[in-house]
Parts: C-alpha cells; structure tokens; sequence
C-alpha cells in the first residue's frame, strides 16, 4: 500500500525555481531603493549602514578581485568570519564568481576546522579581524594547500602574526580594488559571470557538525536555497517589504544554513537588516525595533523567565495584576477562536501588561521564526496572547534548511507545521520523515557512499527523524532515529518523547535520557538557572544562594520530580524515567556538548556525565551526598527509602 505524500496548504504560494543567488540580489536591486539594507554593528554601539547597491558594488568587486587572484570557477573558498555583513559581502562574491565557498563554525575546535579545510580543498581562506587572523594562523602550518588569506577587517596597528612561507596576506580592500582595475568595463565582466551560473550550480558546501563521527559536507545548490527562501516568507501574507517595510534583526550564525536562508530571504524583499551578536540583544533589541526575527528556543526561554522574575519581584497591586495577566495568557489558545469575554479581558491585560512584554522584545515583533530544536507549546500559546507571533520551522542543513514550518494563520503548537511550496512530506514504515523536492542537497561532498545511505533512488532523502502528520495534515517530531537504544531485558526506547516533554518545561534546559544495556530508564536533567531562582523565590526561599545549594531543597526537587511524574504519563512502562540527577551545569556548543546546531552530543555527555549516570543505578542506597559536580539524584517515588536528595557531607 502506498504512503500518503503531503504538501504545503491550498492557499499556500507557488515553488519559485530556476534562480540562482545572485538573481535575489538583483531583483532587491531593481525593485526597491534602500539605503540601510545592510548594517554593520560599531564597537559604539551604533551601526554603519550599506544600501543595496553598494552590497551590489562590493560583492561584484570582490567576485572580479577573488578572479583576478587566479581563482577558477568552482574553487573552495573557506570562511572564518562573524555573523556580519562583510562574511554577506564575501559569500555574494564568491557566489557572483561561480566560487564555492565553505563557512567554518566559529565554536570549531583547531582539528575540526583543518579537516574541513582539507577535505574541502579550499586554497584561500577568508578572516573577519586580526583576532581570527590569529586563529588562522595557528591553522596554516599544517594546511600547505592554503595560498591566500584575506582579512576583511584589519587594524592599522595590529601587528600580522607570521604565516608560512608561500602565504600571502591580503586585505578585503585590497581585493576589492584589484577587482576594480582589472577590466575597463566592470558591467560587462559581471553580466559574462551571471550568465555562466546555472541554478542547479553548487553554491556552497556546509560541513555538518554531527553528533557522531567527522563531519560530512553537504552540498547545496543555488536552486536548493533560492526555491527555500522565496518560499519561507512567501506564506507571511503581512511581511511589508523595501525600505519601509519590516526590520530584520539577525544574530543568529551565518554559519548555518538557517541564518543564511533568512538573510537571502530578507534581501529580496528589500527590507533592512540589523547584525549583531547574541551577548548584545538586551542592549539592541530598544534601538532596532525589529519586527521579524530568527531565534533559537532558549532565546525565547530566556524572555519567559525575565517576564516571571519581574512579576514575583513585583509587590501589592501591581503583582497581582501581573500575576493575573500571566495565568490569562497562559489560558491562550492561537489556534481557537476564544470566548468574547476572554479577549475582553486580554484587552485589558494587553494596556496593563502585555504591552510590557513586548517592549522587552524591542516593542514591535510582528513575525519571530524559532528553529533549531523544540519550542515548548505553552510558550507559543502565553507570547500569543501578547500579540508576539511565534512559528515554528523543522528542517536540517540538507534539506536548504526547511521541510515545514507553522505560517501566522496556521499556527499549531505542538507541531512543526506543513511543508513549504513545492516540498513532499511522508512517513515510512518505520516511522522516519522522509522528504523530496528542490531543497533536498544534492549530495555529500567526496563522500557518495554517505549519500547513498540517506538517498533513495526516487529522490525521498531520509532525515533521520521519527515523526508523525495528525488529521491537518501538521508534521510532529517525536524522536531521533539513531537515538534509539535497547535495555538490558530487551525491549527498545526512544528517549526523545519524554526529552521533548521535559526539556519543553521552564526549568528543564535539556533533558537526556539514558538506559542502553541497563534496566530502566534515567535521565540527566540540566536546569535552566534562571527558572530556578525564579521558582526558588516563588518557594519563598533565598533565590541568590549558589545554584549547587538551590538544587538540593526538597522544594525545588519536588518540583522537578513532578515535571518527571508527568513527562512518564501514558509512556509505556519500561521507557518510563525512574531516577533522575539535577546536574547544575548547561550543555554549551563551546564545551562540545552540543553541535553548532544545537543537537545533544550523546556519546559525549555519556562519556563526561558517566559517574553521575553509574549513580543513577546504585542497588540499595543512592550516593550520600551530590556528586562530585554538585549532582543531586532522585528517586521517583517519595515513598521509596531514596526519596530526598541527600545533605552534602
């Protein structure tokens, strides 16, 4: 019998293909003046801004001036740059060239970054500032096939760090201005370079982080991307374009295809974008004013969490009503038609709080675009109420990234959506998502037997995720295939339904859960630290005492062990939680336990975490005190001789 396909909604727009990168550019150009398109952060605070045209005129220049250094159409360029407008220069550069570039994640370790190097057979390597260029430095001994490298930034009085032999060091300028003067008739030479690019051309190759093994690259086309971003924002029936339209914030890495999607995305449509990094939003989100922007689920936790310490920090009056206006909110529903009285009282709490809420966010978000992992349900519902649309996109780096997302009138918390225009969608036997269509990669770089293992002969590529589409044709992500493992009596878990249930609760940041080869399940809990002063000051106790001393009140542990009881409910027996250890740590892409796109490394937090995970299984008594790294592990059931953390000896 054959699996249903699913696609994108009725009302959905048309698959736009047939265009390359470079194509977006030019139509922003021909359709809309803006002058502050581009804009670059300042050390003061400010930002420096660049029109559409002169973005045009610096990436034409840097595509001539890469050429005239004796680089070949389809030569890897790599890129070790911020998040900002000169990696946007040089990435429409080499795309203008026919260059293939290949960005490098600014987290990498100096072994990752050389492999990805090498394997991609990059002969220039492309830096942000001195500071990288350092970096870099560190890089190139090792690394003989490196014949240039270009720093975009550099400081007068920086002194160079010494490269090997055979090295040249150029400036971004310096390119620039060889691209200038090297043609009497630059039109010319730019419109010879456009008609050579095809759009099933391959634009870039993104090396996958991965949570096992080396890191695999994926290829991706000019079609791949284009037909993504066309079609992303094309269901956003409100999004004002050109100059006047919407305000783009982007502090996302440009390093990962979901970034620099949207940032192909927002140039089309001619609208301004604001850069910056992500240490800064607190400081920038007042001055931007942005109305659309990406984030991941953390961010969005984060405000949460703000939002909650503010109201029990509150006194009287003012806290009941903001009190009041939290729980309302909570009652929200995006996708039912609420009662004539409830929006009446909504309107009332919008004067009175949400109006506040929003202000934390820059004071006019109109679209917020989260992906990257799973956004808690509730917290779509309680920002809906406040008028702060959150949407939610699945997809992987392979996939240009998106397979669906959830549009603004057709917001369904709990799923990821429909496919986009031109994207199929079904499930097979076991489960797995599987999709085909023009944002499907065209393949792993040097590595054929890797794309033949998630390719299948009719074009469906395999996700690696489990997942199912309800009645409304919306797909939910219930777990990792590869994630799967079996207990010691035989039966098979998979970890990611209870995960997502518990790392969707405000004081669980991740949750792991853990069980290959032993009896039951456990699970790593690693707070969110912010929720738990938060919730710590509602228990009434000292919300500044070290996080290590809050993790043991049998408050605080009666309200994880309740946030367990319910993930456990209607879970079958043997994938139930049994134990658990509040680690008070936070798994980082910098301590290598997370990936750049912020998946879970399992081996290596199976690895670090092991003594806390051996505590977990102890036979009569738990261990007397927190572990070594100040863990507290708890038993399920209260009634059990292990119920309550033990003191600390």
């Amino acid at each position: 019998m054959s699996r249903p396909v699913y696609t994108s909604p009725s009302d959905a727009g048309p698959v736009v293909l047939g265009k390359t990168l470079p194509d977006l550019l030019y139509q922003a150009c021909d359709r809309y003046e803006n002058p502050r398109a581009f804009n670059q952060p300042k050390e003061d605070g400010g930002w420096v801004p660049m029109s559409l045209d002169q973005f045009r005129t610096q990436a034409e220049e840097t595509a001539l001036g890469l050429l005239e250094l004796g680089l070949e159409r389809g030569d890897r360029v790599a890129m070790l740059q911020e998040s900002d407008v000169p990696f946007c220069v040089v990435d429409m550069g080499c795309l203008l060239a026919g260059l293939i570039d290949v960005p490098l994640y600014l987290s990498s370790s100096e072994e990752q970054m050389r492999y990805v190097i090498e394997h991609s057979e990059a002969t220039v390597l492309v830096v942000s500032n001195p500071k990288r260029l350092a970096q870099a430095a560190e890089l190139l001994p090792t690394l003989p096939q490196i014949e240039t490298v270009i720093v975009c930034e550099p400081e007068a009085e920086a002194e160079a760090p010494a490269l090997p032999d055979g090295v040249t060091l150029r400036s971004l300028d310096e390119v620039r201005a060889r691209g200038r003067q090297g043609t009497d008739d630059q039109a010319a030479a730019i419109a010879d370079l456009r008609a050579h690019i095809e759009a099933d051309d391959l634009a870039t190759i993104i090396y996958t982080s991965g949570t096992t093994g080396r890191p695999k690259g994926v290829m991706l086309s000019h079609e791949n991307i284009t037909s993504n971003a066309i079609t992303s924002v094309g269901d956003l029936q409100e999004f004002d374009n050109g100059a006047d339209g919407e305000v783009a914030l982007s502090f996302l890495p440009l390093t990962h295809i979901f970034a620099r999607m949207l940032q192909y995305a927002f140039m089309v449509r001619g609208i301004s974008i604001y850069y910056t990094h992500p240490d800064n939003l607190a400081e920038v989100l007042p001055k931007v004013r942005p109305t659309v922007f990406a984030a991941v689920p953390r961010v969005i936790e984060k405000v949460y969490a703000g939002i909650r310490k503010r109201i029990l920090g509150l006194s009287g009056l003012q806290k009941r009503i903001g009190e009041w206006a939290l729980d309302l909110a909570e009652q929200y529903r995006v996708d039912e038609e609420m009662s004539t009285f409830y929006e009446m009282k909504r309107a009332v709490a919008d004067r009175l709080v949400y109006s506040k809420w929003r202000q934390a966010l820059g004071g006019r978000p109109k679209y917020i675009v989260v992906g990257g992992a799973a956004l808690q349900p509730s917290l779509v519902n309680t920002f809906g109420a406040a008028g702060i649309t959150l949407l939610q996109g699945y997809g992987l780096t392979e996939t240009s990234p998106v397979i669906t997302y959830t549009r603004p009138q057709r917001n369904k918390p709990g799923t990821v959506g429909e496919p986009l225009p031109g994207v199929e969608v079904t499930i097979a036997d076991d489960g797995e998502i599987l999709t085909r269509g023009p944002h499907v990669m065209k393949g792993y770089y040097k590595q054929p037997d890797k794309t033949e293992e998630v390719m299948s002969g009719d074009g469906w590529f395999h996700t690696g995720d489990i997942g199912e589409v309800d009645d409304d044709g919306f797909l939910k992500i219930t777990d990792r295939k590869k994630d799967l493992f079996k207990l010691s009596t035989g039966k098979y878990v998979m970890p990611q339904p209870i995960e997502n249930r518990l790392g969707s609760e405000p004081l669980i940041d991740k949750a792991v859960v853990v069980g290959s080869d032993r009896k039951f399940c456990t699970a790593l809990l690693f707070p969110s630290e912010d929720q738990v002063r938060a919730q710590a000051a509602d228990l009434d106790l000292d919300a500044e005492q070290p996080l290590g001393a809050l993790l043991q009140a049998p408050g605080i542990i009666d309200e994880f062990r309740s946030l367990v009881r319910e993930a456990n409910e209607g879970m079958d027996p043997w994938s139930t939680v049994k134990r658990f250890a509040v680690v008070p740590d936070e798994l980082t892409v910098e301590s290598d336990l997370l990936t750049p796109t912020l998946k879970v490394r399992r081996p290596k937090v199976h690895e670090i975490y092991a003594p806390e995970i051996d505590a977990l299984y102890y036979d009569d008594q738990p261990p007397s005190g927190p572990t070594e790294r100040g863990a507290v592990i708890v038993a399920l059931e209260e009634s059990s001789s292990h119920a309550q953390p033990q003191p600390a000896t």
